[in-house]
């Protein structure tokens, strides 16, 4: 009897432990906005190999464009650029799908969303309306009607991000060849010019998007027109950019035509990636782990026009979209080179445009 107890016993405890890790384990999904069929379409992501297992699907009411999560993960953002309007969802942490709180007019094609890193405010950049604007976020993830704050920059705003500590605001666009620098106050979420207001990149340059090193005061920019990456040193007092290099996406032999669109740098900020469209690949770059400067690690072919993509919180995978083709390339991220090896390629419908890779174990975790 004392051995079928202590049985009984250890079977229990080990079921107890097997569903607490169950209630954190790590759950994560990829947003796909399909610009050509109006609708985000939601897979989830096998954590051992990195596999996709389409989900689910939500309607927009326009183009869908841009995509963002909160800093929670609670809550996806999206731009709806054809009809100039946001769109607040939340995520279900059990699949990943998405249920709709509320749309809110904007302005004329949204190109760019993100958060704040408190997430109390949607920040947008509008590539036709030539501006920028802050919504606050209510407590259940509902956009405000009217922006706390809008500012008229120039045409071609693309990109809208803080930096790590939150005070600073920086816009690239490609129309005037400039990068907008902002102060920002995060508590009213209003922008407010730094000295200088504007650094000029040249011409034939089109900064058109940005990452910032995760643990040092470097920013990069990818130039659409220039068909290059160029690295800025931050200061962390003053928000000011200080150009470091600028490295071509493109190897010497390539004479056909080139656009940069999406770029992205691993959660570890040891690699980097710029997606070539009209070379059809994703260059490659290592980050020097003390300085940030990068060295050329090639290009990977891709689905034609790689417009979006997207690495996974762990580092380990990144999923780029085929503008043209409607599909989606996944590849593995060779942890010490940073190489890409493309392990399979998914239908996901007509004219993706944004992806977006979410983890929600911190929802699980926190029973949401």
């Amino acid at each position: 009897m004392k051995g079928h107890a202590l049985a009984h016993s250890l079977i229990v405890s080990f079921l107890l432990i097997a569903s607490l890790s169950t209630a954190v384990r790590a759950e994560t999904f990829a947003y796909v906005s399909l610009d050509g069929e109006n609708k985000i379409v939601v897979y989830s992501v096998d954590s051992t190999d990195g596999s996709l297992t389409r989900q689910s699907e939500t309607k927009l009411d326009g183009s869908a464009g841009a995509l963002c999560v909160s800093p929670s993960r609670e809550f996806l953002f999206a731009s709806v650029r054809s009809s100039g309007l946001l769109a607040s969802f939340r995520i279900a942490p059990e699949n990943g799908g998405i249920t709709h709180i509320n749309t809110a007019p904007a302005g004329v094609n949204p190109a760019f969303v993100s958060t704040d890193r408190r997430g109390r405010f949607l920040l947008t950049a509008y590539y036709t309306a030539g501006k920028i604007t802050s919504h606050s976020i209510g407590v259940g993830g509902r956009i405000s009607e009217k922006p706390v704050h809008e500012l008229a920059t120039a045409d071609k705003a693309h990109a809208i991000l803080t930096n790590r500590e939150n005070r600073f605001v920086y816009v690239p666009h490609t129309g005037p060849n400039a990068i907008f620098q902002f102060q920002f106050d995060e508590d009213r979420g209003q922008f407010a010019p730094t000295q200088p207001p504007i650094v000029e990149t040249g011409t034939g340059t089109g900064p058109r998007q940005l990452a910032f090193h995760p643990k040092l005061d470097v920013v990069y920019f990818d130039y659409e027109q220039g068909s290059a990456i160029a690295a800025f040193d931050l200061d962390r007092d003053s928000g000011r950019l200080r150009f470091r290099e600028r490295l071509s996406t493109l190897p010497d032999s390539y004479q056909g035509s080139n656009s940069n669109a999406r770029i992205e740098m691993t959660p570890n900020g040891r690699f980097l990636y710029v997606a070539n469209r009209g070379h059809n690949s994703l260059a490659g770059f290592a980050a020097n782990s003390r300085t940030g400067a990068l060295k050329s690690l090639g290009q990977t072919p891709t689905e034609p026009i790689p417009r979006g993509f997207s690495i996974d919180p762990t580092g380990r995978f990144i999923y780029a979209a085929g503008q043209s083709s409607g599909k989606l390339a996944a590849f593995r991220i060779a942890p010490n080179t940073g190489t890409l090896a493309r392990f399979a390629t998914y239908d996901v419908g007509k004219r993706p445009w944004w992806v977006l890779v979410v983890d929600t174990m911190k929802l699980k975790a926190e029973g949401k």
